[in-house]
């Protein structure tokens, strides 16, 4: 371990090893040497088995209790929990063919009713309060509903929930509510079902399922059109949590504590997450809060009551984390207390929030904590590479996990990446096209992304994230763009002004950019209260000066036309999910805001940048 890191907190991590083997058509494949140990037959498996061992233990615990106050049930409880609400499923006719649908976020009903119907091979779809919440038309929501032909639908609040399952699901299929029946349709309270007399068809098809039966269907966040339905079997859930505790070791040395936001329609909320507590025997407390100023409060206020052992976030959460560490010492003692393992994933780590959690860490503890990352997809379940040892430089995503095998194949200036191992899916849910499209000749998944080793010589250093292979292009003059590079080098030089940056300038003569801002941090740094209008906060002198001198500078240090941001406009309307230029999880969809946004885009370019472009020459004039 490099000196740096001589007084990290000691930690149980398992071993990375890999061997390479080069092919005469210049591909690489490169084999995890770890074995993958045994693993159960599913996820419900595994609770089964520690509500024996331990069956007092807290499982999970929600905020949904008599004001706001914590309900909390044990592995016994919730195994006794199932099998009432698996006969409600088979009572309704839901099947492979017609799965459970759950629209709400996360709570202990959605979890008792995932895991039901994956007790008896029922597959379920977790879908983004999103696409039923924020969307203005339903569009995704509709075509995920006539793919799926689901057999029950399940919302926490059947008056908020109530438009969208009207728009989305036909009048046949029934719908179960916590709260607030719509009384428009065959409606079942979740109390009802959950009383329903058990009878010996559980067992029997229990007794049925096996590691290759569909256990979810997750959908992608949909940034290159419609969502697609990733099949998710039992095998890809249990191996994928074996792949993990193989790699984070001491997840064998006691049960996990985890106090944890992320949305469970995702892979990393609802499998990875999860996950790693019902598997390793450990407590899950759902965090009602979230990584944004209007709800931030509601995670510091848990952090005052709990205390985990393994964090794994978004960067941007951990930035609010660090910004409340000096005001909230309850909070960073109990961040720090008992943590094992600090993990982000989802985009890199800024430079002063790694520096801002070490510091907090040597003033709480006198020692950090290791800060690690990974790499995977909802298609890996998603755990595919991670780092076991501490993360020093961004975009770092360390070595395959046990039971993986890689293939590097030579694309232009990139090497891209493909995946095989028991984790990976089979396929799109009813979706042949798409699924053969997935894979090469080999079986190979194909996840459209480019790595490079951190040292040719020697794999052991591990492997760093290199964009999109799709992504780079070429400007008119034939030079070809790094888009990762660039759209870093933009985000790094204003930070944390900036959420994300479309980078625009394919077969034009220079680089122009469209510049999301982060409005909250834009909002601090003028000075103003939360809340204020966008145009008036990037309209303020300190902020647009910032921009100004900060992309100026990055222009001046520019190598040449392919790093030369040479115009760029920060816009002051965020990105519109019904026009598909964000998903539900944050990303942006760069083809389709180029799309939507034509006209800014041609002002980057007119002979005289207009009012609002920034033009950054490279020389100072």
């Amino acid at each position: 371990m490099d000196d740096q890191y001589a007084h990290v907190r000691p930690v149980q991590m398992g071993r990375m090893v890999v061997r390479a083997e080069a092919r005469g058509d210049g591909a690489h494949v490169v084999r995890s040497v770890e074995a993958l140990g045994a693993y159960p037959r599913s996820i419900g498996d595994a609770i089964e088995g520690w509500a024996e061992k331990t069956p007092d233990a807290l499982m999970v615990a929600d905020r949904h209790g008599p004001d706001g106050a914590w309900r909390r049930l044990s592995y016994a409880e919730v195994i006794a929990a199932l099998p009432p609400l698996a006969q409600g499923l088979l009572d309704a006719g839901l099947s492979a063919e017609r799965p459970l649908v759950i629209l709400s976020g996360n709570e202990i009903e959605h979890l008792l009713l995932g895991l039901a119907a994956m007790w008896v091979g029922i597959p379920y779809a977790p879908i983004s309060p999103a696409y039923s919440l924020i969307s203005s038309d339903f569009g995704k929501l509709k075509h995920i509903a006539g793919l799926l032909t689901p057999g029950m639908v399940y919302v926490s609040d059947g008056a908020k929930f109530g438009r969208a399952v009207e728009a989305a699901f036909g009048e046949d299929v029934p719908l179960v509510v916590k709260a607030n029946p719509t009384g428009r349709r065959n409606t079942l309270s979740f109390d009802a079902l959950a009383a329903t007399a058990v009878t010996d068809a559980v067992a029997k098809a229990h007794e049925a399922i096996a590691l290759d039966t569909i256990a979810k269907v997750l959908f992608t966040s949909g940034s290159t059109g419609m969502p697609k339905g990733v099949i998710t079997t039992n095998r890809m859930m249990v191996c994928n949590q074996e792949m993990i505790r193989t790699a984070l070791a001491f997840l064998r040395d006691e049960p996990p504590v985890l106090l944890d936001w992320m949305p469970w329609n995702h892979v990393a909320g609802g499998s990875h997450n999860t996950g790693i507590a019902f598997y390793n025997g450990g407590s899950f407390y759902i965090d009602d809060g979230q990584p944004t100023p209007a709800r931030i409060g509601l995670s510091l206020r848990n952090l005052r009551e709990v205390q985990p052992t393994l964090h794994t976030n978004v960067p941007k959460a951990y930035e609010f984390l660090v910004a409340a560490f000096d005001e909230d010492p309850v909070v960073r003692r109990n961040f720090f207390a008992k943590a094992k393992l600090v993990q982000y994933a989802g985009a890199s780590l800024s430079q002063h929030v790694f520096d801002g959690l070490d510091r907090a860490a040597q003033t709480e503890l006198g020692q950090r904590v290791m800060i690690i990352t990974g790499y995977g997809s909802t298609e890996t379940a998603p755990f595919a590479f991670t780092t076991t040892w501490p993360v020093t430089e961004a975009g770092h995503i360390g070595l395959p996990a046990a039971g993986m095998t890689i293939k590097l194949v030579p694309d232009g200036d990139k090497t891209e990446l493909r995946l095989k191992g028991p984790n990976v899916t089979p396929g799109y849910w009813r979706d042949d096209q798409k699924t053969a499209e997935a894979f090469d000749e080999e079986g190979f998944y194909k996840i459209g992304d480019a790595i490079k080793p951190v040292d040719a010589d020697d794999l052991s250093k591990g492997f760093v994230f290199d964009g999109r292979v799709s992504e780079d292009f070429k400007l008119s003059t034939g030079t070809w763009v790094n888009f990762a590079a660039v759209r870093k080098s933009v985000i790094s030089a204003c930070a944390p002004l900036i959420r994300d940056v479309v980078l625009t300038g394919a077969d034009r003569n220079h680089l122009g950019a469209l510049i999301f801002p982060d409005m909250e941090a834009c909002a601090r740094h003028a000075g103003l209260p939360p809340g204020r209008d966008a145009e008036e906060i990037i309209a303020q002198p300190s902020v647009a000066q910032k921009f100004s001198e900060s992309l100026s500078a990055l222009a001046r240090s520019a190598t040449g036309s392919s790093s030369h941001v040479a115009r760029a406009i920060v816009l002051t309307t965020p990105p519109d999910i019904d026009k598909g230029e964000v998903t539900d999880k944050g990303s942006i969809n760069q083809r389709a805001v180029l799309a939507a946004r034509a006209e800014l885009v041609e002002r980057l370019y007119k002979d005289e940048p207009g009012e609002g472009v920034l033009d950054l020459p490279r020389e100072r004039t």
